[in-house]
């Protein structure tokens, strides 16, 4: 009798359609609230995504998910609450809870003890604290979308079991060592970071959105053409990049898609019938392996007067010797087809933050300029060295692709673009701490206030010395030095103001950006030891941010 490895994951809902996301150990027919559909396998995995229509708006559907016909969720041993599909109420207030990096290590000691009392410390994972609260009861409003951005999984930090596993397969003593490379070792991760019985139950009753980042495929991800040479030049590299576009389509991509979207994906239209796969897999991974050949991952939906536009700023990069650019022509020209107003509130969604503190800002400026040879050869190679080491892959060091979103964005916030929204909002994480920035245009045509806020991590806390670096940088001196590197290698103005109104805030922490008609507002909130289950999420903030 097959048997549920992973999910049910609730991915995209609507007013009256939703899809629901499984994975199982052999082939079958999977049915929810009587859709059906045959699963598709990938060597030896098998996987449907079934498209739930017909549903009430604004409604509550508890959901079974059975297996050739047998109830195999809920277990019959289940104390959780029913897991249920929320279909949308367009009128409704929504709340999106928004975070990202987490990775996925025991919930037990010493991986939950801090960061500077143990090498292997994470702290409690704020997205399971959060479920557990909505599980016991002691948290009202609950998220109606959940949105994970970027490191979803750790390709170089498994945990001891998944350390364990790549090493039964392979030698370890050479590279990349214990980082996942086959689409195996992606399958466990994702079997890591999802079978928390607690989690699994969060994803089953909250529409859950995803968007990769770096360590979902590899630390510093196409932050530079020089790291791009130097990757193609390893053995291994080429496998994990297949691995990594086909499990990340599988597991986190298609969700994001809604069924009208789907019926025009070309690769979904291949699978969707089931059977073996992985040929049409291979064929998808070789044409998405270059940057700029029109594949796209970002994705936008409305909820009802909301709309939420997700730009992808990892696998689309342009990195050629005279041209940055974080997403592609193609892509940023979908991407400007949507970014407009004629909404209540616009939300966009950015891995990597787009606006940083300003002295690390000026920092990613001057860095860019450097390593294009602003002040010679030499420095250029030290910059290239620095920017590497220091992660300088923001929008601050792709200048190219920051004006044009700036531009966008105050077209947008002035009613050029279609009436101007009553909040322009940027969700990012990736940086390891959280702050929320308020943005002064310097125009007086501008209307909508536009915020940029920022939650990392849910569960990778920085050090102690780490987190002194940052604050740091939110001091005088550190934006008085960043703005005089910057003026030195003539690195253009950001050509707008912001200021960091809230943060640096950091321990493990989820952000809530929530909106009732024209009222929109931000909250932090991060956990709070305590023995046992009985944990806590500790409101450290909430913003108004218009209404």
């Amino acid at each position: 009798m097959p048997e549920l490895v992973l999910g049910p994951l609730l991915r995209f809902t609507s007013a009256t359609e939703a899809t629901v996301w499984v994975e199982v150990d052999e082939p079958c027919s999977v049915e929810v609230l009587g859709a059906t559909a045959p699963t598709f396998s990938v060597e030896g995995h098998h996987y449907a995504l079934l498209v739930v229509d017909g549903l009430a708006p604004g409604r509550e559907q508890p959901y079974e998910v059975r297996l050739d016909g047998v109830v195999v969720w809920p277990d019959a041993s289940s104390t959780f609450p029913p897991s249920v599909i929320r279909t949308l109420d367009e009128g409704a207030p929504l709340t999106m809870a928004f975070g990202s990096c987490r990775v996925a290590v025991p919930h037990e000691p010493p991986w939950n003890l801090t960061v500077d009392e143990a090498d292997e410390g994470f702290e409690h994972d704020a997205l399971r604290v959060l479920a557990q609260e909505m599980i016991h009861g002691h948290r009202e409003n609950w998220p109606d979308y959940l949105l994970l951005l970027g490191d979803q999984i750790y390709v170089d930090l498994g945990s001891p079991t998944t350390r364990a596993f790549i090493r039964s397969r392979r030698d370890t003593d050479d590279e990349p060592g214990e980082e996942a490379v086959d689409y195996e070792e992606f399958s466990q991760l994702y079997r890591e970071a999802w079978s928390d019985p607690v989690l699994r139950w969060l994803f089953s009753t909250v529409s859950v959105g995803m968007i990769w980042d770096d360590h979902d495929m590899g630390d510093d991800w196409n932050i530079s053409r020089s790291w791009v040479e130097e990757m193609d030049e390893k053995p291994w590299w080429h496998e994990r990049r297949r691995a990594g576009f086909i499990a990340y389509w599988i597991h986190q991509h298609v969700g994001n898609l809604s069924p009208a979207e789907l019926e025009e994906n070309e690769l979904w239209c291949r699978i969707r019938d089931g059977g073996e796969v992985t040929d049409a897999f291979d064929d998808f991974a070789r044409s998405a392996n270059e940057t700029a050949d029109g594949v796209r991952w970002s994705h936008a939906r409305d909820f009802g007067p909301i709309r939420m536009v997700v730009i992808e700023t990892r696998a689309g990069r342009v990195l050629e010797a005279d041209r940055r650019r974080m997403v592609d022509d193609d892509s940023w020209s979908w991407l400007t087809e949507r970014i407009r107003g004629d909404v209540d509130h616009l939300v966009l969604v950015t891995t990597d933050p787009y606006l940083l503190m300003p002295s690390l800002h000026d920092l990613e400026a001057w860095s860019e300029r450097v390593c294009a040879g602003a002040w010679g050869k030499r420095w250029s190679d030290r910059g290239e060295k620095l920017r590497r080491d220091l992660d300088f892959d923001h929008w601050a060091s792709f200048g190219e692709s920051f004006a044009e979103l700036r531009d966008l964005l105050r077209q947008v916030a002035s009613g050029r673009r279609g009436v101007a929204p009553a909040s322009i909002s940027v969700l990012s994480g990736d940086v390891h701490h959280a702050y929320l920035a308020e943005v002064d245009f310097g125009d007086p045509d501008v209307r909508s206030p536009v915020v940029q806020a920022v939650c990392s991590p849910m569960r990778n806390p920085l050090d102690t010395k780490e987190r002194r670096v940052i604050r740091f940088a939110a001091s005088r001196l550190a934006q008085g030095i960043g703005w005089l590197l910057r003026k030195t290698s003539r690195a253009p103005t950001p050509g707008m103001s912001w200021e960091v109104v809230e943060g640096p805030w950091f321990e493990n922490q989820v952000g809530t950006l929530h909106v009732d008609g024209r009222h929109a507002e931000v909250r932090l909130d991060k956990t709070l030891p305590a023995d046992g289950e009985d944990r806590r999420l500790e409101r450290v903030f909430t913003r108004t941010i218009s209404g």
